[in-house]
This record gives C-alpha cells, structure tokens and sequence, in this order.
C-alpha cells in the first residue's frame, strides 16, 4: 500500500520556500539601504506655510471658499456669486 505525505505538496512547499526568499531578500534591501542612508520614497520638500493673497485675511480666503462650493452647487446664481466675491474683496 503507497502511503502518503502529510502537509505541502513538491509545489507547496517549492511557493512557500520562494516566499521566504523574497521575504529575506527584501529586509534584506531595506537594510542596506537604510545603513547606506538610502530611501526607497524621494525626498519631500518641507510643507510651505499657505500663502495667502496679499491684503486678505485668513477669514476672507475662508468666505470666498464658502462662496465658491455655494456656487458650484448651484445653490447661488453667478450674479450673487459675483457681488458677494466683490463685498468679501472689498
């Protein structure tokens, strides 16, 4: 009588082994760079403080962000939407 294995088959085990391999190949590479001082993601810039127009306060850009979406709903009229811009502006 054959008798049969218990657990992974040639295949099985064959996945599982290259599995492993990527896994140590990749820790691997991650630490050399990180020793060499390396980085898999680019160099990001420092954020940069937001820039607002000059002669608007924060509040103002604020507004004329709430007008905006009021506009782009539909919810104002490029009419109301014009004389509101220009009261926030001034």
């Amino acid at each position: 009588m054959i008798r049969r294995r218990s657990g992974p088959s040639l295949l099985g085990r064959a996945a599982g082994t290259a599995a492993r391999t990527a896994v140590i190949a990749g820790t691997a590479t991650a630490v050399s760079n990180k020793v060499a001082g390396r980085s898999n993601q680019p160099a990001q810039p420092a954020p940069a403080e937001p820039q607002t127009p000059a002669g608007l306060s924060g509040e103002a850009m604020n507004q004329l962000k709430q007008l905006a979406e009021l506009h782009s709903s539909g919810i104002l009229t490029d009419e109301e939407f014009a004389t509101q811009k220009a009261r926030i502006l001034g």
